[in-house]
């Protein structure tokens, strides 16, 4: 196998001195990964608005593609998605590159497991150091055969479609990814599969697959599904994504005189954990114009300056802010006093350990940091100063490290402007157009 050299674009962010405009945020990039996956699922065609056209989405939908499903792109940027049923997807001719998308690997890891031909799963080197154990474990509880690096732990995956038998799982994780991944066999599986989990992970699966016609039980502490309901085609809206918000509701707070309308952001409670966290530190975070779309609740987010505080962030409302919490470490680090982050056990095994590097980031620009196994300890600071950070090729933590550039009394240079395309390709330009 080549080698290949990947060399990092920097980029250096000064302070600003106020924030103000209104602006919309890329599509939800969850809800764009299952809108192509349940589309594809369905009878008939689903016509998609406001897709991300991101990279890990694109992952997504090329997989599909290259298991027979015909996916248009209109002029507009909406995508037509040619359903072919449950039963209907086509064996790959070639192994499937979910690139870095853990959401792309995981769910169609439960999904491919009740097709009828074999498949291989792969991604990129961030990607194939994430943990795959805690989907093939259920899986092959329900009679899947796959197979994985080291024991099925890591990627490639090896998958050998068959018939599937239906579980009650208790998972030692609240992860929707795992979630969705056993609820998608299930729906290969003869019975009712049940999945319980310690606390509430985010529920797009479950909102969306309802709109798609499928019967799902949610309940406290979990969700069910019956194998064998046909998905039957949708239309599907997505919304702003609130994690792609949280870098501007963060910045909004932290840069004097500033004041930005979010519009049209996805606000499901599953994953509006920023939302509370924030207004929770003193922050002026409000929701205008409430209303739902395609299932999931929508609003637009007016945020302004404020003076924050330190919190304790631990318990149910860790998952519901998972991918937040590295930003949500800049909000910290600006904050009176101390911000204590606990039970984010999670954040270790994300697409690198952003505990880890959110730490050195701050700790680069000044802020005293203490990490635990399953958290950290954050001493806010009046000011932050400047210097040359590395975002370990993870969208969240580069994007977080520009958000702390705005507040610092020196230039940042964050080592890769190129990993934000994942989420956020127009990043870049719109930090740079909301300065006052």
């Amino acid at each position: 196998m080549k080698g290949y050299i990947v060399k990092l674009q920097p980029v250096s962010i000064c302070a600003a001195s106020g924030l103000r405009a209104e602006i919309t945020v890329p599509g939800d990039k969850s809800i764009s990964h299952r809108s192509i996956m349940f589309g594809s699922l369905a009878k008939g065609q689903t016509l998609i608005k406001g897709f991300l056209h991101g990279e890990d989405n694109f992952s997504t939908l090329n997989a599909f593609r290259a298991m027979g499903v015909a996916i248009d792109q209109l002029d507009d940027g909406n995508l037509i998605v040619d359903g072919r049923g449950l039963h209907g997807l086509c064996e790959p001719e070639d192994v499937l590159d979910c690139g870095n998308s853990g959401t792309t690997i995981r769910l169609m890891s439960g999904l491919l497991a009740g097709q009828d031909f074999f498949s291989v799963l792969t991604g990129d080197q961030y990607l194939r150091k994430r943990p795959m154990g805690r989907v093939l474990t259920p899986l092959k509880q329900m009679g899947a055969m796959m197979q994985g690096r080291c024991g099925g732990e890591y990627a490639p995956l090896a998958i050998t479609g068959q018939p599937l038998r239906a579980i009650d799982y208790t998972s030692p994780v609240a992860s929707a990814q795992v979630k969705s991944a056993i609820l998608l066999a299930g729906l290969y599986a003869d019975g009712t599969t049940t999945v319980y989990e310690p606390h509430l992970s985010r529920d797009h699966s479950e909102r969306m697959l309802r709109h798609f016609g499928v019967e799902v039980n949610s309940f406290a502490g979990g969700a069910s599904i019956n194998g064998g309901q046909e998905l039957i085609a949708r239309d599907v809206v997505v919304p702003g994504d609130i994690s792609s918000a949280a870098f501007f509701m963060v910045a909004a707070l932290i840069v004097p005189n500033s004041e930005l309308l979010i519009c049209n952001v996805g606000i499901n409670p599953s994953r509006a954990g920023i939302i509370d966290i924030l207004q929770a530190m003193n922050g002026s975070v409000e929701l205008v114009n409430e209303r739902v779309m395609a299932g999931e609740p929508v609003a637009d987010i007016l945020v302004k300056s404020s003076e924050l505080k330190g919190i304790e962030i631990d318990g149910a409302l860790v998952p519901r802010a998972i991918d937040e919490l590295p930003v949500i470490s800049v909000a910290a680090a600006c904050a009176e006093g101390t911000t204590v982050i606990r039970d984010a056990r999670e954040l270790r095994v994300k697409e690198t350990d952003r505990i880890a590097a959110m730490a050195d980031v701050l700790q680069i620009l000044g802020v005293e940091v203490v990490t635990a196994d399953d958290g950290m300890s954050i001493v806010g600071r009046e000011h932050l100063g400047g210097g040359q950070v590395k975002s370990c090729g993870d969208h969240r933590i580069a994007m977080s490290s520009a958000v702390a550039a705005l507040v610092a009394g020196e230039e940042v240079t964050i080592d890769d402007s190129q990993c934000t395309a994942i989420s956020f390709p127009n990043f870049w330009n719109m930090i740079e157009q909301i300065r006052i």
